[in-house]
């Protein structure tokens, strides 16, 4: 069983804090960030025109275990001086929690979970959720099939005695006997290296043995089945639910937990490509983010270097990379197996905007009137002052400079500029009321006054200092020198150090301490000592992190830092996506009756908070605060708009404690509904404790001016945004450099910015030089015509076809009595480069839950065999009558065989509904129904 959440009862249900959850740790390429030694060993260390202490202020506390004693990290000598990443899937094996367990708390790695204990590894694969807690939670909780180590082992500890990207080795010594295992998220195998004893795996109950062919066994233990491998010579010897095999001089094991027992021919040729690390690295260029994510491995037998992966939903949506058709079970879904050291996804970048355009929408007297009520506030900062406080107060006075920048109130943008930069200098000065120190144990930050055991248990570093960051890329968009090294940049850095540190090789801070780069978002839990695993709340805070990276990397000229905040608040969007909000429904349990989470766990999710059960905090959690780097979550305007309607359910009525964040949230989805709930209050209400009444005012009425984001567009540059209304589309983008620049989108639209201004521009939009992005017909582009024909020419009069109804099943993957439209005797060669594109205009009326869904498919001689199919995920419709656009951006679901020359060949689209109880409709005969063949 899960543990049981806490409440706390000392915060109010108006708090805004998700509290206790998670800091940051994540894996990328070095950025420039300042010196990377660790602090000199003086009482204040200056640091620009600011300092730090290495000291705690009296009467404060470090990380401490559950009875307030102090603790250290748990590593081997081998790891001692290298920063470990708290924040992790695995840091109970570095954090010892609670003195009277010196292993570890479950870990999940997934498909496997795993805890360490006295004797080895248990190893466990859940695979039937059960819904706890009233019907509030989902787990999918470790329970050990089998316990991995050596014979005798008894070891009265385990560290943590190397760790990568994502995996990490647990080490076991007992005076006779030391033993590894090398494990990691996505890794159905476990590498074991011991001496001094025979390998002895001990099952949950007696096995079944399915495969025995000496050092090689396939045995079936609970349901699950699993491939043990020794040494080549060595036999595994069965006696009830002990097996055991001589290792025969070697000193390396493995086993696998496998899809199905017909795999382990496939696992087999990978079990002594022994996994030795593992990083990723990304590039942000042209509007998309693209990661690659690798292992590197041993042969401890033979030559073979590959292995297998299994690839997370946020990841396998987003790669063209062959994958098997093997696949295991997880609480994120449906895992994908690839047989491949490495696999690459690629997005659409998620831009980051200072502020939304200006717009006719906002009264500007009104607005400089909400403005001055900030401004002018006897106390702007609402008594706050520990770190999470001072940093929500920060934020909501960052969010009205640009705003009042925007509407020519320069003396209030100068004033809350001034208030902004008096608080942080406060706070970047040691020695003071408020101060930050440095802990060499654990290699860390901390601010003092802590809160929410941001100083006992190293959470949630990466929600307060994203506050922070994000002001200080304010301030310096419009004082350069103040944010310089020289003066308050070199704070800032540590800053960014402490929560996303971009090198590996800094001795002071860990690589990403919080963001866990395969699993695709942050852990709030500095010592991960839950059963239930590692957990965040606030993933709103945490994007908060990575868009505050890219506009202080854009405002100081660092592209590379601002380039990783864009490739962790893409990746992270997409996690939020699936595995938060269940965008496309495919990943919580059916029986869990909920549409949203307002954590996640290790082992699931849960439709709580830390410290409240009202459903407004639950689902309001995950928005704030809202900024212009959250105009991701309108990719999945029907998501929010279920969201919303669950919150209203549950509350038993529209918001009214945090509705001003509900309302914003919304307007990304649905503006003029939010603008009617405004003006039905017409300004009469209390702000949630980091919003204000201009923000929301100002955010609220824009977006119902130009659209909801338009989430199908990107700019080549990060700090750029389109939105769309009634056809029109509206571009914007920021240029924080000393030169004019042209913003290129990808829809063809071009857009001329000033050096260090904000510009904007209406349109439908130009050609498309982007080969992603299916344009006007040409010879490689084809217009759907009714009547089942696709077609290059441009004189079919526009019209729609009707798209069956998939009759309530879900035929995801499947296609369901589709719509096909077909060219024959087509001739072409592949072009370098390129892939299938599409863009269709879909419409689903009012009705609830359809998604249409496409494939693609290629017969290369016409000799009626297909060759190639490429299956796209489906797009969720939203129940709102007008067309909504549809295309490849949804991201690659499955692809069999492939692509060659066409030679009087034929190219076939389908479309069917995945999801609903209801016909759609899809539109012909314009350029928005189009599909681009990667042929030239």
């Amino acid at each position: 069983m899960i543990e049981v959440l806490l409440v706390r009862t000392s915060l109010s249900r108006l708090a805004s804090r998700p509290a206790a959850a998670t800091l940051l740790a994540i894996a990328v390429a070095a950025v420039g960030l300042g010196p990377a030694a660790s602090p000199a060993a003086a009482a204040t260390i200056p640091a620009g025109a600011g300092s730090y202490s290495d000291s705690r202020p009296a009467g404060t506390s470090g990380p401490t275990t559950n009875t307030g004693a102090p603790v250290t990290p748990k590593l081997t000598t081998a790891a001692r001086d290298k920063p470990v990443p708290t924040n992790d899937w695995w840091s109970s094996l570095a954090y010892q929690r609670y003195g009277d367990n010196p292993y570890s708390t479950p870990m999940y790695g997934h498909p496997l979970t795993y805890q360490a204990k006295a004797s080895g590894l248990e190893v466990g694969y859940p695979t039937t959720p059960a819904i706890v807690g009233d019907g509030r939670q989902y787990e999918y909780a470790h329970k050990a099939d089998l316990t991995v180590g050596l014979s005798g082992l008894n070891s009265p500890d385990t560290k943590a005695d190397a760790w990568s990207d994502w995996t990490v080795t647990p080490y076991w010594a007992d005076g006779s006997r030391t033993f590894r295992a090398t494990i990691g998220h996505g890794m159905p195998f476990v590498y074991a290296k011991g001496s001094g004893g025979d390998a002895r795996i001990t099952t949950a109950s007696t096995p079944t043995v399915f495969s025995d062919d000496g050092n090689v066994l396939g045995i079936t233990v609970a349901g699950h089945h699993y491939a043990l491998f020794a040494p080549t010579g060595s036999d595994w010897n069965v006696s009830g639910t002990a097996i055991t095999a001589g290792l025969g001089g070697k000193d390396y094991f493995s086993l696998a937990v496998l899809p199905s027992t017909d795999a382990l021919a496939t696992y087999r040729k990978y079990a002594f490509s022994f996994v030795t690390g593992s990083q990723v690295a990304w590039q942000s260029t042209g509007g998309t983010v693209k990661a690659t994510y690798s292992l590197t491995t041993e042969a401890k037998e033979g030559t073979e270097r590959g292995t297998l992966q299994a690839l997370y939903r946020h990841q396998w949506l987003h790669t063209t990379d062959a994958l098997t058709p093997y696949t295991y079970v997880s609480p994120r879904g449906t895992m994908k197996v690839r047989e491949s050291a490495s696999f690459t996804t690629s997005q659409k970048n998620n831009g980051v905007v200072p502020a939304l355009p200006a717009s006719s929408g906002v009264d500007k007297a009104r607005l400089a009137g909400y403005l001055n009520e900030v401004a002018n506030a006897s106390d702007p900062f609402s008594g706050a002052a520990d770190t999470y406080w001072t940093g929500k107060a920060l934020g909501r006075l960052a969010q009205l400079v640009p705003v009042a920048d925007q509407i020519g109130e320069t003396a209030t943008r100068d004033k809350l500029l001034g208030l902004m930069k008096g608080r942080l200098q406060e706070w970047f000065t040691a020695g003071g009321a408020s101060e930050f120190s440095y802990d060499k144990d654990w290699k860390t930050l901390t601010g003092y006054p802590a809160s929410y055991g941001s100083d006992t248990e190293l959470n949630d570093h990466h929600f307060h200092y994203s506050y922070y960051v994000y002001a200080a890329a304010i301030i310096a968009q419009y004082d350069q020198a103040w944010a310089a090294d020289s003066a308050w940049g070199t704070m800032i850095k540590h800053l960014i150090r402490d929560t996303a540190n971009p090198s590996r090789t800094d001795s002071a801070y860990p690589f990403l301490r919080g963001f866990d780069v395969y699993a695709g978002h942050s852990w709030a839990s500095g010592h991960q000592g839950f059963a239930a695993g590692n957990n965040q709340e606030s993933s709103s805070e945490s994007i908060n992190l990575s868009a505050g990276l890219v506009l202080w990397g854009a405002a100081t000229g660092d592209n590379n830092l601002r380039d990783l905040g864009s490739f962790l608040l893409t990746t992270e969007s997409e996690a939020i996506t699936q595995y938060w909000f269940d965008a496309s429904q495919q990943v919580f349990p059916a029986s869990f009756g909920h549409d949203t989470v307002g954590m996640v766990w290790g082992s699931g999710g849960a439709y709580s908070t830390w410290w409240t059960a009202n459903p407004e905090e639950i689902h309001g959690i995950n928005v704030l605060p809202v900024t212009g780097g959250s105009l991701h979550l309108a990719r999945e305007k029907a998501a929010i708009k279920r969201n919303i309607a669950e919150m209203e359910r549950e509350n038993g009525g529209p918001a009214q404690e945090w509705r001003d964040l509900l309302w914003q949230f919304e307007s990304l989805s649905d503006p003029a509904a939010a603008k009617a709930k405004w003006d039905g209050v017409n300004g009469n209400y209390e702000p949630e404790q980091g919003e204000s009444k201009a923000h929301t005012y100002h955010w609220i009425n824009t977006l119902n001016t130009v659209g909801a984001p338009d989430m199908t567009v990107s700019g080549d540059l990060p700090t750029s945004a389109v939105f769309s209304k009634d056809g029109t589309r509206t571009y914007t983008a920021h240029n924080h450099g000393s030169t004019a620049r042209t913003v290129t989108f990808s829809d063809g639209k071009t857009l001329s910015v000033p050096a260090r201004s904000t510009a904007t521009s209406t349109g439908p939009g130009g050609s498309n030089p982007d080969p992603e992005e299916p344009g006007p017909s040409t010879g490689n582009t084809f217009r759907l015509k009714s009547g089942g024909v696709l077609t290059t020419a441009t004189t079919d009069p526009a019209g729609a076809d009707t798209i069956a109804s998939a009759d309530g099943v879900n035929r995801d993957g499947t296609p369901y009595r589709p719509t096909v439209y077909e060219v024959k005797k087509v001739n072409g060669k592949v072009a370098s480069g390129a892939a299938t594109a599409f863009r269709l205009r879909v419409d689903a009326g009012t009705k609830v839950g359809l998604a249409p869904q496409v494939r693609v498919s290629y017969d290369l001689t016409g000799d009626g065999t297909f060759d190639r199919a490429e299956t796209f995920r489906y797009f969720a419709t939203d129940p709102v009558n007008g067309w909504e656009e549809y295309s490849q951006a949804s991201g690659a679901q499955a692809t069999t065989g492939s692509l060659g020359e066409l030679k009087n060949g034929t190219v076939r689209l389908e479309v069917w509904n995945a999801l609903g109880n209801g016909t759609s409709q899809v539109q012909t005969g314009t350029d928005a129904a189009v599909l681009k063949i990667p042929y030239v």
